[in-house]
């Protein structure tokens, strides 16, 4: 397990699951733009993944709808000029996002009333700017 990548304490991905893919980086470089495959992409097929419990995989799927192709999560980055710092920062960007899916969900707001006091200072305030609206019109006759 200790090859594996830990998404939270007690979940983690086995490296053998994720596949990676390398290509060139878009956007000005130097003498090694054209020759470099520094950007990474990296994709992980949650819908077939047994690493994960199924409820949370559930959890997940429904989160990561909109950003799923035929059940499988890619992260691309091309923020470094090294592949080796794109593919950690490729690792830890995957393992957030499923950490955020299978997060639990919040817990429901509580509602609350305002204090009486403080409807009384809306009130109030109300009535005040209402006259000073109403002091500013012209006199009717």
């Amino acid at each position: 397990m200790d090859d594996d990548l830990r998404v939270t304490d007690d979940i983690a991905l086995p490296r053998t699951e994720l596949a990676w893919r390398f290509s060139r980086s878009g956007g000005p470089g130097g003498q090694s733009v054209n020759t470099t495959d520094s950007r990474v992409e990296l994709r992980f097929d949650l819908a077939a993944t047994g690493a994960l419990p199924e409820p949370l995989k559930a959890r997940a799927l429904e989160r990561l709808a909109s950003r799923l192709v035929d059940g499988v999560l890619s992260v691309v980055v091309s923020e470094h000029r090294s592949q080796l710092q794109n593919r950690r920062a490729a690792e830890e960007r995957l393992a957030a996002t499923i950490a955020l899916a299978i997060a639990p969900p919040p817990r429901p707001r509580k509602r609350t009333k305002p204090s009486k006091g403080a409807v009384e200072r809306r009130l109030t305030d109300k009535r005040r700017t209402a006259l000073r609206k109403q002091e500013r019109r012209r006199p009717s006759e």
